[in-house]
């Protein structure tokens, strides 16, 4: 998703406290909250900030209704009766009582029924579980980064890694693309094939927008593979193509299969798919593939709230990322395959030529 302003992102929260939004649109707030903690904390504190000008208004408006009652006894009334004046000022105050409950008892009203406080509870609860998991996240980077600095070699990073996902081979050469968000704020990446080989892997390039990244295998005892079995699909493919993932939500391959359920993803995103495959956080940056062996997306994420759905980015959106890579950021030209080796194979073999070129992504 697009960078957001601040400005911005409060005319946003308001629709969302508000209740304007449709429920898909409220799910991708809320998400979006979740996946920025500096908004996460901007909501929170226009949240607070809409609570104390409700109640300076309400404030104000029984001071407005105290004034004008009082002018209009004034008037009324001359300076020759004043034993009728005290009588009025006694009334006054009873009929000022009467009007700050009435200003009070509708600001609260109004508020009630537009659902304000089912949304603020609501939202305080969400918040308050995010900061709970943040301080959580935050206790648990500062002791992997402890540990780190106590590594003498590159081989005794496993025990340490603090986050872990799946990535693919895109040539032959130790090109390999995962997604962003499983790289970001890494100091170091390794990749690890199904043989337990673990190879330390460059950042080439990445693309937020798209939540792709591009690493490529920097270690000498690397060794080039045969060609890349499987060819990446440019076309849109069709609603309900049969289609499967091979990924690492632990330390072993698993296969999953299901079938393309949306041309579009999140929010009516044309450059993602919406698919049918259960899928870990593991899972992300693995491989789609079609019947035939051809890849037609990348794992990006899960559907909160929705079991089994699932979002894959386009290959459309990996060759654009590629063409916009500078010449400069690559270690020798990426060459994409185009003869595929998997599509006479049943499913068993696939996987069995698939395995070599997937790998586990660890993060340090």
């Amino acid at each position: 998703m697009r960078d957001l302003g601040t400005q911005e992102f409060i005319e946003w929260a308001d629709s969302y406290l508000r209740d304007e939004l449709s429920r898909e649109e409220r799910l991708r707030f809320e998400e979006f909250c979740s996946q920025n903690p500096t908004y996460a904390a901007l909501f929170s504190e226009h949240v607070s900030f809409i609570s104390s000008l409700k109640q300076t208004d309400a404030r104000a408006s029984f001071k407005q209704a105290l004034a004008e009652t009082a002018q209009e006894y004034y008037q009324a009334e001359t300076v020759k009766k004043p034993a009728k004046i005290i009588r009025l000022w006694n009334s006054l105050q009873l009929n000022a009582a009467v009007a700050a409950a009435i200003a009070i008892v509708s600001v609260f009203s109004t508020l009630w029924l537009t659902g304000y406080y089912s949304n603020l509870k609501k939202t305080s609860t969400d918040y308050s579980a995010l900061r709970r998991d943040m301080n959580t996240v935050k206790r648990n980077v500062n002791a992997h980064n402890a540990e780190i600095k106590n590594i003498k070699s590159d081989k005794d990073n496993t025990e340490d890694m603090h986050f872990g996902a799946t990535g693919f081979m895109i040539t032959r050469d130790g090109y390999v693309v995962t997604n962003y968000h499983v790289i970001t704020g890494a100091d170091s990446v390794h990749l690890q094939n199904h043989k337990g080989e673990s190879y330390k892997a460059e950042i080439i390039f990445t693309n937020p927008e798209k939540d792709l990244a591009i690493l490529h295998i920097s270690d000498s005892t690397f060794k080039s593979l045969k060609n890349l079995p499987y060819t990446f699909k440019k076309q849109d493919s069709d609603l309900g193509e049969d289609i499967y993932t091979i990924g690492f939500p632990r330390d072993e391959a698993v296969y999953g299969q299901g079938y393309l359920s949306s041309a579009t993803g999140y929010a009516g995103d044309t450059l993602a798919y919406q698919i049918s495959i259960p899928v870990n956080p593991g899972n992300s940056g693995g491989p789609v593939l079609d019947k035939d062996g051809n890849v037609i997306g990348i794992i990006s994420g899960k559907q909160k709230g929705i079991d089994g759905a699932a979002f894959a980015i386009k290959t459309k959106a990996l060759l654009e990322t590629l063409n916009s890579i500078p010449v400069d950021s690559l270690k020798g030209n990426i060459v994409l395959s185009n003869r595929n080796g998997l599509t006479n194979l049943n499913r068993t073999d696939q996987i069995k030529r698939l395995q070599d070129y997937i790998y586990i992504v660890k993060v340090y």
